[in-house]
């Protein structure tokens, strides 16, 4: 074909060649922009996807990713621990297949027994390297059983629980007026009720000769007294050895005393907030002549009863008593306790 004169040759793109290949990316640039490189106006309302924070997850794990996580650290979850006890049915990484049969100390580590179904054992340890229904399980001992919790009484003994009512025997526990009963009876009041002893209160001791003349003690009959201050050459003295010489009080009837004029003051005086009790001369009424001297209300029975309902309030054990008490009271229940008594 004749070129005409003075035309320049035509020139061909072959296709590949860097031409060809700017030409093709000028088109793409025409249809796709480049962003700008001016930030965006965040609040332009003409601009809402700019406007918004995507909060979209990828499905794919796409973005900051927690590296620790059991997905992505490719460490497999611990196993269930599992307690060791007879009847599980454990298979082993080694294939053998068994019922926990016994387990046994070897060189201070535990070792369980496995029966296959044809009766033979195989002993393993604890730990992991076993299967249950399939899931890798770690094998643990067992939690060692609990002792049942005892249960202390306010006497300082072991408090039996859901104990049976007991018929009351025939010997009892005297001691000197009201109030001393109400103590006994609160902090020992426990061991009583599993003994069958009943607390009665005497209205003076007097005529304790009498009273027990009156009792009539004997084999399964017997006898405890508290007497209140009872010291070598007071008259409680006289009064005890009196009461003893009554016929048959001899091996049935024991009395036993302490040393203060009253039984308030068998309270520790710390576990009302005082330092020590006041002295009250003797003649004077103690229990009133006591609340006289500590400033509360004292002259009806009334403040008396109203004062030792707070005292005996505030006694919660033998521990708030005066040791000097808790002696003769338990000499007591054993004389009325012991085999054959």
């Amino acid at each position: 074909m004749a070129r005409l004169k003075g035309a320049a040759p035509a020139i061909r793109l072959i296709p590949g060649a860097p031409a060809a290949r700017r030409r093709l990316l000028g088109a793409a640039f025409t249809a796709h922009p480049a962003p700008s490189s001016r930030p965006p106006n965040r609040s332009c309302p003409h601009h809402p996807k700019e406007n918004t924070l995507s909060t979209h997850h990828s499905p794919y794990g796409w973005g900051a990713q927690d590296l620790n996580a059991d997905r992505l650290s490719r460490k497999a979850p611990p196993a269930r621990k599992v307690p060791l006890q007879r009847g599980l049915l454990i298979e082993s990484v080694d294939g053998w297949v068994g019922e926990v049969v016994r387990a046994e100390r070897i060189g201070g580590a535990i070792f369980f027994g496995l029966e296959d179904a044809k009766g033979r054992v195989k002993n393993y340890p604890l730990g992991t390297g076993y299967l249950i229904e399939g899931e890798p399980v770690e094998i643990v001992a067992p939690a060692p059983a609990k002792a049942p919790k005892r249960t202390i009484s306010r006497s300082g003994s072991i408090a039996v629980k859901n104990a049976p009512a007991r018929v009351a025997r025939a010997s009892r526990i005297w001691v000197e007026g009201l109030h001393d009963a109400e103590l006994v009876e609160k902090v020992w009041g426990h061991d009583l009720r599993v003994e069958g002893i009943v607390v009665e209160p005497l209205h003076g001791v007097d005529d304790l000769a009498g009273a027990v003349r009156e009792f009539a003690p004997g084999p399964g009959r017997r006898l405890g007294i508290l007497v209140d201050h009872l010291i070598e050459g007071t008259k409680e003295q006289r009064i005890v050895a009196e009461a003893l010489a009554v016929p048959g009080a001899a091996g049935h009837v024991k009395i036993v005393g302490h040393p203060f004029i009253d039984i308030w003051q068998a309270v520790k005086p710390s576990v009302l907030g005082l330092k020590a009790w006041p002295q009250v001369p003797r003649g004077e009424d103690f229990k009133k002549g006591t609340l006289r001297r500590l400033g509360q209300p004292h002259e009806t029975q009334a403040d008396v009863a109203q004062a030792w309902k707070h005292i005996l309030s505030r006694v919660d054990s033998y521990a708030d008593l005066d040791p000097t008490l808790l002696g003769p009271v338990e000499s007591l229940i054993d004389f009325l306790t012991e085999p054959g008594a």
